[in-house]
């Protein structure tokens, strides 16, 4: 396999502000001819696609990951975590890796998790859209959010998953499982541009970039975890063209 690349997939207009959110890793929703987008595609389906593995990693339950694959000219990936990667499915159909839901079952008593939480007034479960077998999703009022998330860059959503579950987690158990079956990618390139894609970076021997309109979480995390790392740049560019630069930079293969 020639490589992998696993990237961040932003929601909607519409999922950020259900979310609160507005990561955009791929898609540029200030771009609305798409044509950094389609700049990829091209580039992914003719140099790309028939040796390499395409991974799309978002935070976005599949209710909101299906929104934005109605409203933009995504690529059909060949794998996706969703829900924070506590969810792996593959292809088209989305079919689910059964696998990695038992490894996630051991560390998880969503009832226990549940009634913790309801000791806690300020938190509200989100809809039920947005609450997985694996995954329990809270707003969080925006005064309280520092204070609860033990976090600086605390936000008002709060997702509460099993230990050793996560993107960063997600990738980890799907290399070491195209390794098992003798198909391990030469490169893996992981790019990101918010907070909880930092973990993806932690990951043995991966090439990362963040795009250039990275949110302050994952930069403030670069700055204090791997600066001068040179497996890992800031790109100039925006949403797919940053993940086109990496691409050149790192010398991955044709861009």
């Amino acid at each position: 396999m020639n490589i992998l690349i696993c990237f961040g997939c932003s929601s909607s207009s519409v999922g950020a502000q259900k979310k609160g959110k507005s990561s955009r890793v791929e898609v540029d929703h200030y771009d609305p001819e798409n044509t950094s987008l389609l700049k990829f595609k091209a580039l992914w389906e003719s140099t790309y696609k028939n040796d390499s593995i395409l991974v799309f990693s978002t935070g976005r339950s599949p209710t909101l990951y299906h929104e934005l694959r109605k409203e933009k000219p995504l690529l059909t990936p060949d794998i996706t975590f969703i829900s924070v990667g506590t969810e792996i499915t593959y292809g088209e159909a989305m079919v689910p890796d059964e696998g990695w839901a038992e490894i996630l079952s051991q560390k998880w008593d969503r009832n226990a998790v549940l009634e913790e939480s309801a000791k806690f007034s300020e938190l509200k479960l989100q809809s039920e859209t947005e609450q997985r077998p694996h995954k329990i999703s809270f707003y969080v009022p925006k005064e309280k959010a520092q204070e609860i998330t033990k976090s600086p860059f605390g936000g008002m959503d709060l997702d509460v998953l099993p230990q050793g579950a996560g993107k960063g987690q997600a990738l980890a158990y799907l290399l070491k499982k195209v390794d098992s079956i003798g198909k391990p990618p030469k490169n893996t390139l992981v790019c990101a541009d918010s907070g909880n894609d930092a973990e993806l970076f932690s990951i043995e021997g991966v090439y990362g970039v963040m795009v250039t309109n990275a949110q302050e979480e994952l930069l403030h995390w670069n700055e204090q975890n791997a600066k001068g790392n040179p497996k890992i740049i800031h790109a100039t560019k925006m949403c797919a063209s940053g993940i086109i630069e990496a691409i050149r930079h790192f010398k991955l293969g044709p861009a």
